[in-house]
């Protein structure tokens, strides 16, 4: 991962069938979030200069830059913990096995459900061949997005976020998508959200920590960094990562620079560390097709 913020570009809805069963599927992180009711850079942050340019949407691919993302564990079973396994494989079709080490990983996965409602930061484990593998367990049965976050160990080359598509499979039962709203509770933490995602234009966001009513002043670097950011887009699953802005201390506010590639409701996944333990707290926010900033920040 790294500083600046992407989106790529892919294709593919994962097809599903209603009806008493779903689909196929298998999925286990610290990080979960269950909501009940440039260049290639696809990163931003580190200074209030950062993203001020347009970014073009990122993760829609399943192949760019001459590499491409095989998921070789396409299906899971919901409920039940399950080995995901892939590969990035170079334009001869080989395994890549060096990769730029960015965050203190060499490469970042996160596992989205379809509807936004669940949500995985994920670190697998890479063998010498390049194969990655990671537990996971997926709650409900529907359609999930991987994405690959990962820079190869290439002189020149540039971060990459590559998608693949993931079934788990069981009962379906559709899930009401979270209304925008500028607070988020988890954890017995409460995270507050101020400002917005404006199309093509950078704008800052800030949250703000607090537990039992008292701001918190002591969060932990988390992967090198206070806080880190995702926001996907509302039916593509277009992908942004974003990082803080230089400057950003232990809390209770953390501030980023975002920039969203078009109009559109999307889903905003904090990932924060305090008292040694990773917690995710998750807005929904809209924006118009081309100016104002997003529902659900204060202030709206």
């Amino acid at each position: 991962m790294h500083a600046g913020l992407k989106i790529s570009a892919f294709a593919a809805a994962l097809a599903a069938t209603f009806g008493t069963a779903y689909g196929v599927g298998k999925g286990i992180d610290p990080v979960v979030t269950e909501s009940a009711p440039a260049s290639h850079d696809r990163h931003e942050g580190g200074g209030e200069e950062a993203g001020h340019e347009e970014s073009p949407a990122g993760g829609l691919q399943i192949s760019e830059g001459g590499y491409t993302l095989d998921l070789s564990t396409p299906s899971v079973t919901a409920g039940q913990r399950s080995e995901l396994r892939f590969a990035v494989r170079d334009a001869a079709g080989r395994a890549v096995t060096a990769y730029q080490r960015e965050h203190d990983k060499e490469l970042h996965l996160i596992v989205a459900s379809r509807d936004l409602v669940t949500y995985r930061h994920l670190h697998p484990t890479r063998a010498a061949d390049g194969t990655w593998s990671i537990p996971v367990s997926l709650p409900r049965a529907g359609g999930y997005r991987v994405f690959a976050d990962f820079t190869p160990a290439k002189k020149g080359a540039e971060n990459l976020v590559l998608g693949a598509d993931l079934a788990a499979s069981g009962a379906y039962a559709p899930q009401k998508f979270p209304a925008p709203s500028g607070t988020a509770t988890v954890d017995g933490y409460k995270v507050e959200l101020t400002g917005g995602l404006t199309p093509n234009t950078a704008t800052e966001l800030k949250l703000k920590v607090s537990r039992a009513g008292r701001p918190v002043t002591d969060l932990q670097p988390y992967l090198g960094a206070y806080g880190h950011l995702v926001a996907l887009r509302s039916g593509d699953l277009a992908y942004l990562h974003v990082h803080p802005n230089a400057g950003t201390g232990s809390g209770p506010d953390v501030s980023f620079m975002a920039t969203a590639p078009s109009g559109g409701t999307y889903r905003l996944f904090l990932d924060f560390k305090h008292a040694g333990q990773v917690h995710t707290a998750a807005f929904t926010v809209t924006t118009g097709a081309g100016h104002g900033e997003a529902e659900g920040g204060h202030g709206h």
